[in-house]
C-alpha cells in the first residue's frame, strides 16, 4: 500500500492505492482520494494524517509541522560498537575487574579506563582533551565521569602491587603487570603456540620532570637529549599480538635489561621453552653469556660494522647462499633472501642478505657521492654538518677529499645482517623471524604517532604508568582488529577505518514526548570492520521508549 499522485486536468490528487494479484498479474487499486494537493498543502493536511498514522508504526520518522518544537542531537556510535566488543573477547574488561575486586572506588575505573584507551585509538592527545571529546560519542556508562576520574583510574593502573618478588630491578611489579597476565591467560588458546617473542625498547620524553623515579637523562632515540624520559619496551608474539608492556627510569640500559626480561616472561605467562628475538642493541657479549647459563634460547642482530669478529672473518669467511622465500611463497612472490650458516668458537652466527636491499643500499650511497662531488667545491664549512656526507669525506685543514676506501668498506655491507643464535631452529627459519622484528618497530611508531602516547604532563610514576598502559590496551584493540579483518581477507588503512567508523551517526529526534534515532549510512570500510567483528550495525530507525 503506497499513496501516488493521480492528474486530472489541471489538479493533482493525492490517492492511497494498493497492489494486488489477480490472476497472476499485479493489478492496482485505488482505495482512497484523499484530495486535492493544492488544498491539502495549504492546510496542512498531509503532515496532519501523516502524525495521525505514525501512531501505528515503530519506524516512522517524526513529521516537523512547525507546530511543536522538536530537538535533535548527533553523536558518533561506530567506534565503540567496534572496540566495546573487542574489550571485552579479548578479556580486557574482566581482567581490569578482576584486578578491582575488593576495592571501593566511587566511580567505575573499567569504563573510565575503557575511554581513555579508546580515546588514543581515535584521536589521541593529552588526557585533559578527553572530557570535551567523549561528548561526540555514544560510550555507555562514561556520563558521570570527570577528569579527575580518568587520572585515578592511571594511577590505579600503575599502583605498585604487595608482592614485589616478581619485579625487575629496573621498576617495581604493578597492577597493569597483573591485568596484562590475566589478558594472556583468557587468551592461552591463541598463544598456545608461543615459541617466539619480539622484543624491543624506545624513548618516550616527557613535557615536565617525569615523576619521582621514571624522569631520568638517558639515550634519547627522540634525539631529545634535554629533556628527561622513560625507556618503554613491548613484547610480542611471533604473529603481532602484543603480550606485554614494560616501563623503566629513562637512564636504564638495553643491554641490561634483556636477561632479566626473558627470565621474567617464563614466571609471569608461565611458558615454557621460547626464543626470544631482539635486535642489536638490545645484548653485548655478557649478557649473551648470561643467556646462554639461563638456557634461555635466542635470535640477535649483531653489530657488524663495530665488532671485529664479525667484520673480519664472519662476513668475510667463504660458502654458499641458499635462497630462503618469505612465508614460503613461490619464486613468483617476493624478492627471496640468501641466508648461510657460520660457526665459530662453537657460536652459530647466519649471515643474511638481501639482493633487492643492496641495489637500494648502493644507490643511496652513489647519490650521495654524485652530491659531494657537487658540493665538494665549496669548501669543508659546507658538509662538515651533514653525518650523511661527513662519512664518505677526508677532511683536513686544507682539503677536502672523497674517502674512496671507506666508500670501497660499506659496500661490503649493502642488503646484509648477520644474526647470532642459540636455537634449533633452521637458518632459514633464524633468517625469516628475525625479519618479523619490524612488527616491534611497528609497534612503536603505532604508538607514537597513530596513538600519539605523549604529550605526558602527569607528575607522578603511578600515572605516567597508566597513561603508558592505556596506549598499550588501546594498541592491544588496534591490532587485534587488523588481525580479524585480516582474517577476513581485508587490507584497509587504519586512518580510513578510523574515518569510517566515526562518521557512523545516530541522530536522536524529540518532538511531542516522542524519541527516535536515525542512523546514518555505512561508508567505506565500516560495513566490513563490523562484519569482521562479527558485530550487527544498528536499524536504521528505532524508536526509544522515554521515561516515564
Amino acid at each position: 500500500m503506497f499513496a501516488r499522485i493521480k492528474k486530472s486536468g489541471k489538479y493533482q490528487y493525492l490517492q492511497i492505492v494498493e497492489n494486488k494479484k489477480v490472476k497472476g498479474k499485479v493489478r492496482q487499486r485505488v482505495i482512497a482520494t484523499v484530495g486535492r494537493m493544492d488544498k491539502l498543502q495549504a492546510k496542512g493536511e498531509v503532515e496532519t494524517l501523516v502524525r495521525s498514522l505514525s501512531r501505528f508504526s515503530d519506524k516512522v520518522l517524526l513529521v516537523l509541522s512547525g507546530k511543536s518544537e522538536a530537538k535533535a542531537s548527533s553523536k558518533k556510535i561506530g567506534p565503540a560498537l567496534i572496540f566495546e566488543r573487542l574489550w571485552k573477547e579479548l578479556g580486557i574488561k574482566k581482567a581490569i575487574q578482576h584486578a578491582l575486586s575488593g576495592r571501593k572506588f566511587q566511580f567505575d575505573v573499567e569504563r573510565a579506563i575503557f575511554l581513555t584507551a579508546l580515546h588514543r585509538l581515535i584521536v589521541s592527545g593529552s588526557d585533559r582533551s578527553c572530557e570535551k571529546w567523549k561528548r561526540d560519542y555514544v560510550i555507555r556508562g562514561i556520563d558521570n565521569l570527570e577528569l579527575h576520574h580518568l587520572y585515578r583510574a592511571m594511577a590505579f593502573l600503575g599502583e605498585p602491587v604487595g608482592d614485589q618478588s616478581d619485579a625487575l630491578p629496573f621498576g617495581p611489579r604493578c597492577i597493569k603487570d597483573e591485568i596484562e597476565e590475566h589478558i594472556f591467560a583468557c587468551n592461552r588458546d591463541l598463544f598456545s603456540s608461543l615459541e617466539l617473542v619480539f622484543f624491543d625498547t624506545t624513548s618516550i620524553y616527557f613535557e615536565g620532570n617525569g615523576g619521582q623515579d621514571l624522569g631520568k637523562y638517558g639515550h634519547s632515540k627522540d634525539h631529545r637529549p634535554d629533556l628527561k624520559q622513560m625507556v618503554v619496551g613491548a613484547v610480542i608474539d611471533d604473529h603481532g599480538r602484543p603480550i606485554c608492556s614494560e616501563m623503566w627510569p629513562g637512564n636504564t640500559a638495553d643491554v641490561k635489561t634483556l636477561v632479566p626480561l626473558a627470565d621474567r616472561l617464563k614466571k609471569r605467562f608461565r611458558i615454557g621453552r621460547f626464543c626470544i628475538v631482539a635486535d642489536r642493541g638490545m645484548f653485548s657479549a655478557s649478557t649473551v653469556q648470561d643467556l646462554n647459563e639461563k638456557n634461555l634460547l635466542y635470535i640477535l642482530g649483531t653489530r657488524m660494522r663495530k665488532v671485529n669478529r664479525i667484520k673480519q672473518d664472519i662476513l668475510t669467511r667463504g660458502g654458499r647462499f641458499k635462497e630462503v622465500y618469505p612465508e614460503r611463497t613461490s619464486s613468483k612472490g617476493p624478492a627471496p633472501l640468501k641466508v648461510k650458516e657460520i660457526w665459530q668458537e662453537g657460536k652459530r652466527y647466519i649471515v643474511c642478505f638481501n639482493p633487492k636491499q643492496a641495489r637500494k643500499d648502493a644507490a643511496a650511497r652513489e647519490a650521495i657521492i654524485e652530491a659531494l662531488k657537487e658540493k665538494i667545491a665549496q669548501g669543508p664549512k659546507a658538509m662538515i654538518g651533514n653525518k650523511g656526507y661527513r662519512r664518505y669525506l677526508k677532511i683536513s685543514r686544507d682539503s677536502v677529499s672523497i674517502d674512496t676506501a671507506r666508500i670501497k668498506e660499506e659496500a661490503r655491507y649493502d642488503g646484509k645482517w648477520v644474526l647470532e643464535t642459540n636455537s634449533d631452529l633452521s637458518s632459514e627459519e633464524v633468517a625469516l623471524k628475525y625479519k618479523e622484528l619490524w612488527q616491534v618497530e611497528h609497534v612503536f611508531r603505532d604508538m607514537k604517532s597513530i596513538l600519539e602516547t605523549r604529550p605526558i604532563f602527569h607528575q607522578r610514576d603511578e600515572t605516567i604508568r597508566g597513561h603508558v598502559f592505556c596506549s598499550f590496551l588501546a594498541l592491544v584493540l588496534c591490532k587485534e582488529l587488523l588481525r580479524r579483518l585480516e582474517e577476513a581477507d581485508h587490507d584497509f588503512e587504519w586512518s580510513d577505518i578510523i574515518q569510517d567508523l566515526k562518521s557512523l551517526q545516530e541522530t536522536i529526534i524529540e518532538e511531542n514526548g516522542k524519541r527516535l534515532a536515525v542512523r546514518t549510512e555505512c561508508l567505506g570500510t565500516c560495513g566490513k570492520v563490523f562484519q569482521a567483528v562479527r558485530v550487527a550495525v544498528p536499524p536504521t530507525i528505532r524508536e526509544i521508549a522515554t521515561s516515564a
